[in-house]
């Protein structure tokens, strides 16, 4: 058991006990974790246990925390291969093949992300909420490939998970993504921006819904056009998708509800795969032997939640779908 001391200063006066720990901590307590100590025993003030957490503290006073080691997450750590794009005491940037599952879950308890940095960052992991595994702030679908941020630390999870909230409208988080979508859109740039909610058919699927349905959820997506196939009048095109809001399958959702859903996405655009039928026999059997929608994050950029710097990472397009675009004969910029 690690017991760590603070002293109140005059800053600290009149505070609540667990504001202060929070603030005192330089972020290895959030507000939470420390009202969850107090609430256990494990915090005194000059020798005294305290269970109140909005005691309001005095100057010179002593306050002692009792800090018990991370517990281990309930996942186990194994040993599967990483692509790392970048990491540090406080986070890891990984660039996630298509096929890997981020987090554990009905179906998918092994084998996941989230198994894979338990076993490759061991005991770097310095705990979030006490507990000794990743923080996990955005993740990316099973199939789609790409650059996916993960915090180490208790702060960095804070840190980043304040700048995905705010999805980059107070300028430190982008995102960017490459997608192979069918037919070319008829203008080069554009914003879909169309409320999303379950749809009526399908509780798994995401759909377009009514702003005024209860659960709709406002999503807003820029579109650029990369390239186009010169195969009957624009077959297929590679677009680049940047999030404004970040709500599940959302690019999958917009870009199947302007008429251009997702290569190999077969939960959007399913009645599109025989469009592959105008293709030559090499290049159709590629489009039809791709089983996952043609989804990649390649550019991420974030501010660093604890030095404060600025960090921003890119990923090429993977070989599948590098090949893919050679089927259409998209030539990538």
């Amino acid at each position: 058991m690690d017991t760590r001391r603070f002293m109140v200063d005059i800053a600290g006066v009149g505070e609540r006990l667990d504001s202060f720990l929070a603030a005192a901590s330089d972020g290895t307590l959030s507000r939470s974790r420390a009202k969850t100590l107090i609430s256990e025993g494990r915090v005194s003030i000059n020798g005294e246990n305290v269970l109140v957490a909005k005691r309001k503290l005095s100057a010179g006073e002593a306050v002692d925390v009792d800090m018990p080691p991370p517990t281990d997450a309930a996942p186990e750590a194994e040993a599967i291969p990483l692509c790392v794009v970048h990491e540090d005491a406080d986070l890891i940037v990984i660039d996630k093949p298509a096929g890997l599952v981020v987090h554990p879950g009905p179906g998918n308890w092994t084998g996941t992300l989230v198994n894979a940095l338990l076993h490759h960052c061991g005991d770097s992991l310095r705990g979030i909420g006490g507990v000794r595994r990743p923080g996990i702030v955005h993740r990316l679908d099973k199939e789609t490939s790409g650059l996916l941020v993960v915090a180490k630390s208790d702060t960095a999870h804070r840190g980043l998970s304040e700048q995905f909230a705010a999805h980059g409208r107070d300028g430190r988080l982008s995102r960017a993504y490459l997608a192979i979508v069918w037919g070319t859109p008829a203008r080069p740039r554009g914003i879909v921006d169309a409320a999303l909610g379950r749809s009526a058919s399908d509780r798994v699927k995401r759909a377009v819904v009514p702003e005024a349905r209860s659960d709709a959820r406002h999503a807003i997506t820029r579109y650029a056009l990369r390239a186009a196939s010169p195969f009957d009048g624009g077959l297929a095109s590679l677009v680049e998708c940047v999030l404004e809001t970040g709500r599940t399958h959302q690019i999958r959702v917009h870009m199947a509800h302007i008429g251009h859903p997702l290569v190999g996405d077969d939960v959007y655009g399913a009645g599109f795969r025989t469009k592959s039928e105008r293709l030559g026999p090499d290049a159709k059997r590629v489009v039809q032997g791709f089983r996952r929608q043609a989804l990649h994050a390649h550019r991420l950029g974030f501010v660093h939640p604890v030095s404060g710097a600025p960090l921003s990472f890119q990923s090429p397009l993977p070989a599948d779908m590098v090949e893919l675009c050679a089927a259409f004969g998209i030539a990538q910029q």
